[in-house]
């Protein structure tokens, strides 16, 4: 059974959804979500969890500007890989950030390979479940390009900036093959 709930949170609505063992899912809903969550099927129920009082607390002191001192307990599915990804996106520290060849480089080096793709890297970044939790938001390109958040771009400077990460040497591209706009 998949259980959800929603958060209020400053950068607009979050939905969470947990199983009976911790969190599978955090997102930010679209603008026009409905204000309740709806039940499509029958192994999918809203409820009041104690993970989800943990994930509200835990986002409570995140969208306060502090960094949380724990993790809500977590159910992540996915491939060895994405999970080795994951993993290494929990080590990232609050208000820094990362690239996709620094993280192809760590996960190569647990592996004992030579090298790692960035772009595979990028793909199981784009597959994390739980974000924010799981910082994928902080994860750039080598070249301080914002690129990718499934939430938008723009939350992704929303929750850098509140982290109080320095945003100088970050940009936006203005088209994805031309000229780029620095913030």
């Amino acid at each position: 059974m998949t259980y959800t709930c929603r958060y209020p949170s400053p950068l607009g609505g979050i939905a969470v959804s947990a199983d009976e063992t911790g969190l599978t899912g955090l997102w930010f809903e679209k603008p026009n979500a409905s204000a309740a969550p709806s039940a499509p099927s029958p192994n999918l129920a809203e409820a009041d969890l104690p993970v989800f009082a943990a994930a509200r607390k835990w986002l409570d002191i995140y969208f306060s500007g502090k960094a949380p001192d724990f993790t809500p307990p977590l159910s992540l599915g996915g491939t060895p890989f994405r999970q080795a990804v994951w993993k290494l996106l929990l080590a990232i520290p609050y208000g820094q950030t990362t690239t996709y060849g620094e993280i192809a480089a760590a996960v190569a080096r647990q592996t004992g390979m030579e090298k790692m793709s960035a772009q595979a890297v990028g793909g199981a970044v784009g597959h994390n479940p739980i974000s924010i939790i799981v910082p994928c938001h902080r994860v750039v390109g080598a070249n301080g390009n914002l690129t990718g958040y499934a939430g938008g771009l723009e939350k992704k400077i929303g929750l850098l900036t509140l982290e109080k990460a320095d945003m100088s040497r970050f940009y936006l591209p203005k088209h994805p093959r031309s000229s780029c706009q620095m913030l």
